[in-house]
């Protein structure tokens, strides 16, 4: 199939576009949100081409698309801007919700619950978790859910580094629904290794050294935070696995594929009991706790005690290649692909 797909969430997208199709990713100039193209901090195949809007109506006018799938619901109306196409009648679609609702879950309707091609069933609602599809109000709309699938990067762990390894997006914009005040509490008691995209802003929040022994490499002290900021993905996963502990802090969001990375990794886990996180992380995994004072605690017991760790993070990589295989993901979505197409 030919599938036009927007590029909003890098991860995903990497996983999605390893399928066995053609990808269009719109382009425009100085890649914006309505056009971001490929990845440049994701290795995506030659199977993804770029096309600008004009590009797009002329594969539209001459049926070269097969199905479009949507992830943000002002797409529904730039594909019928740039191509006069109503998704769901005029071409096969799809829509896929990666977040949790912003609001209060009991009363958040969908975006998209009142389109009369989704009420219809044309367009059928995608969640990537179960926690997804229970929490929002989707109406009448079909409804299903596919799993997140990653890539395998690799039992690259070495837990050599004695910090604590996160990886967050904008932690001081995003205060509290990424858990960031967390992230600064564990911070006071143990040296962190934070990468992302604006981490750097976390300087002025954690204040220096973290407090206590913390042994680096080679067992020579080593206490200062290292702050990351936008180290393409394949380094990234090199440098995390150094790391002897990962600590996911969100308060809310979806099931980051961070969190699911870094198990593959074969690193321990932290984290908080919130959305799709107690399904991800069984408990020979790691630690889920409300309580910060308990993840601290199980951080410093596990940066002293690098058996358990490695431990803990074997049976992570074990859950991850068991539950959130590539090959489930897209057989998964070539079935949802092809029923939508038929």
């Amino acid at each position: 199939m030919r599938i036009l797909v927007w590029h909003v969430h890098g991860s995903w997208a990497t996983s999605f576009v390893g399928g066995g199709h053609e990808y269009v990713v719109p382009l425009v100039p100085g890649r914006g949100p309505e056009g971001r193209g490929r990845a440049q901090t994701w290795d995506w195949p030659a199977s993804v081409t770029e096309a600008s809007p004009e590009e797009i109506a002329g594969l539209a006018a001459g049926g070269g698309i097969d199905v479009v799938v949507l992830q943000r619901p002002e797409e529904v109306e730039l594909l019928r801007r740039w191509t006069g196409l109503v998704p769901g009648r005029d071409v096969p679609a799809v829509y896929v919700e990666h977040n949790a609702p912003t609001e209060h879950a009991a009363r958040s309707r969908h975006p998209l619950a009142g389109l009369d091609v989704v009420e219809e069933g044309l367009v059928p609602i995608v969640h990537v978790t179960a926690f997804n599809q229970l929490m929002w109000d989707c109406g009448d709309a079909r409804t299903l859910v596919v799993d997140h699938g990653i890539p395998d990067p690799g039992h690259l762990y070495t837990g050599s580094r004695a910090s604590v390894g996160v990886v967050v997006n904008e932690p001081v914009r995003r205060w509290r629904v990424a858990g960031t005040d967390v992230l600064v509490e564990v911070g006071r008691h143990a040296p962190l290794d934070v990468y992302g995209m604006g981490v750097g802003k976390l300087a002025e929040h954690l204040g220096g050294p973290a407090a206590g022994p913390a042994p680096g490499p080679g067992g020579a002290p080593g206490t200062q935070h290292g702050l990351h900021d936008d180290v393409p993905q394949a380094a990234m996963h090199a440098r995390l696995a150094t790391s002897r502990v990962y600590l996911h802090p969100y308060r809310w969001t979806s099931l980051g594929l961070s969190l699911l990375e870094a198990m593959a990794l074969g690193m321990p886990v932290l984290a908080l009991p919130t959305t799709e996180a107690p399904v991800a992380v069984p408990p020979a995994a790691g630690t889920l706790s409300s309580r910060p004072d308990e993840l601290v605690a199980t951080a410093r017991r596990w940066l002293a005690d690098p058996d358990e760790a490695r431990e803990r993070g074997t049976a992570a990589r074990a859950h991850v290649l068991e539950h959130y295989s590539l090959a489930t993901f897209l057989r998964r979505w070539d079935t949802v692909l092809q029923e939508v197409t038929s």
